[in-house]
């Protein structure tokens, strides 16, 4: 990477030509030498924050998640843009960790994942002391926090294995969900020196949400997902018996359904996980064990058959829909039960064995009152999206326009219209038809939808040869950008967003192949304007 700039790095690994919302900023700070905090909504691209500064670093950048899901994910991708990169978790046998721990040492890898419970092990830190190591990335580092809702002992050797390391690297900081009380004490607790904090907003614009007062939930989730059809998503359960019930009822209605809990063995939970990734199975039934950094970008729509314990928890689950940045819908049915059974786990927490007796009674309490926010989400008449946007410090309009109370509002109002209509009197409608058509959708058509399905048919040929997730050779809206913009030569095909030197020698000549039989066979002789003038779908 030496010689070349950020967007140079951007554009060849990535394929991109520009950044989201709050990345640039981050990455100039660590390049710069800074250590950084980032507060970015899932799908927002945290992960491009520490993974094109490690490229430009001279040493090794390490990841520090708990997600084994993830790493395996984002290695995978990585390589396939020609970056070596390794994880080292649990996942492992004993004879591929120090395998790759040599590799390490050898100085193959630009980008390593480690699971926390392994810096303080006597191997792993034999490596870290001799290594070139230049800057450390913390992903979920809300973790770290006791007053977190996720908070995980393993994260507070973090802070004593840099301590260990010859020099002290970069540090950056990585969150979806942080409320000022546990962004002050992750800072505290990591030491971060004069950090760079970017906080970009809470707001999924592309997402819709609902809640659901449902006195049958079976009924309300089968009409749910008969909406869905054809359609990626999670329908989360409270406990491993619900996704049991739930995974059975819609097996015997024969839908291809796959369901994931702690109950089930190891290699269970790799093959059914596996299954929806690779889109073998589109619904996944599953506690909150699942879900926690998987990377499926196509997700359309994440249904809570019950009432998460927090607003934390439920944001970052629905927020699994729609990392595409295309529309997705979040469901939460509600029941009176669901508060029981939340202030039953709440009460009979003992996961954190490290805590006092005094501290555990105060996360009991901020838990209890979290629980107690997540019960008036789901009874406010007002809109889903200011509420949440509230709860995480944000002002937000009154109306989204797009949520369950929103459209009520609006098909109120157009009922009022009608009436109006027919009595002779007419209301001015026209603020509220120009928020939101009828019933709240958007629907986009999309421009040659013959050629993009020819295009997920290779794609999703070549992924099962791979042995990959179809995602890590093109994304949905890459192959949406490439339909509607016909590229027939190489330049053209690297204008495509998502689109970089490593995947059009890999996968540039097929799929022009297929984009110029198409425009032969429907005799397209005239192809859209440059791709410089496209819509940017990422």
């Amino acid at each position: 990477m030496e010689g070349q700039d950020k967007f140079g790095v951007l554009k060849q690994y990535f394929g991109y030509d520009t950044f989201r919302d709050g990345q640039e900023s981050l990455i100039d700070g660590m390049l710069a030498g800074k250590d950084v905090f980032g507060i970015m909504p899932t799908g927002a691209g945290k992960s491009m924050c520490y993974q094109l500064p490690a490229l430009m670093f001279q040493g090794i950048t390490l990841v520090i998640s708990p997600l084994i899901s993830l790493m395996k994910d984002q290695v995978a991708a990585l390589n396939q843009v020609g970056v070596y990169a390794a994880y080292l978790n649990s996942s492992l046998t004993q004879g591929q960790y120090f395998k790759a721990l040599d590799f390490a040492r050898k100085g193959k890898y630009k980008i390593i994942y480690v699971a926390p419970e392994r810096l303080l092990t006597d191997s792993f830190l034999g490596f870290a002391v001799n290594a070139d190591i230049s800057c450390i990335s913390v992903d979920e580092v809300h973790c770290v926090s006791q007053w977190g809702q996720d908070f995980r002992p393993g994260y507070l050797k973090i802070v004593d294995f840099i301590d260990r390391l010859p020099k002290r690297p970069i540090v950056g900081a990585f969150t979806a969900t942080a409320t000022k009380e546990v962004r002050d004490d992750v800072m505290r607790i990591l030491k971060l020196k004069d950090p760079k904090i970017v906080t970009t907003g809470f707001d999924r614009k592309n997402l819709s949400f609902y809640v659901r007062h449902a006195k049958d939930k079976k009924a309300e989730l089968i009409r749910l997902l008969r909406e869905h059809y054809g359609d990626s998503g999670i329908i989360y359960c409270i406990t491993r018996k619900l996704v049991d019930e739930v995974y059975e009822m819609l097996s015997e209605r024969g839908m291809e359904v796959s369901r994931y809990h702690a109950g089930m063995n190891d290699e269970e939970r790799r093959r059914n996980q596996e299954a929806f990734t690779y889109d073998r199975t589109h619904v996944m039934v599953a506690t909150n064990a699942f879900g926690m950094g998987i990377d499926k970008p196509d997700v359309r729509f994440v249904i809570h058959y019950n009432m998460p314990k927090n607003m934390e928890s439920y944001y970052q689950e629905a927020g699994r829909a729609g990392r595409d940045g295309e529309k997705a819908d979040c469901y939460l049915l509600y029941s009176p039960q669901d508060v029981h059974t939340n202030r039953f786990f709440i009460e009979n927490n003992r996961e954190n064995e490290e805590l006092s007796d005094t501290e555990l009674e105060v996360v009991m309490e901020k838990d209890r009152e979290r629980l107690k926010k997540m019960v008036f989400y789901c009874h406010t008449k007002y809109c889903y999206r200011k509420y949440m946007l509230n709860y995480f410090g944000e002002q937000a309009d009154s109306f989204c326009g797009t949520c369950g109370n929103c459209i009520k509002k609006i098909e109120a109002e157009q009922h009022q219209e009608k009436q109006d209509k027919y009595f002779g009197r007419i209301n001015d409608m026209a603020a509220i038809r120009q928020l939101v058509p009828a019933g709240g959708k958007v629907k986009r058509a999309s421009e040659n939808a013959e050629l993009y399905d020819q295009l997920r048919l290779l794609r999703n040929r070549l992924a099962k040869e791979m042995e990959v997730p179809a995602y890590v050779i093109f994304t949905d809206k890459t192959l949406k950008e490439m339909s509607m913009y016909l590229p027939s030569s190489r330049e053209e095909l690297l204008e495509i967003s998502g689109v970089g030197q490593a995947k059009y020698d890999k996968f540039g000549q097929v799929f022009m192949e297929t984009i110029n039989k198409y425009a032969d066979s429907h005799e397209i002789s005239q192809k859209p304007a440059s791709a410089k003038a496209k819509i940017v779908f990422r």
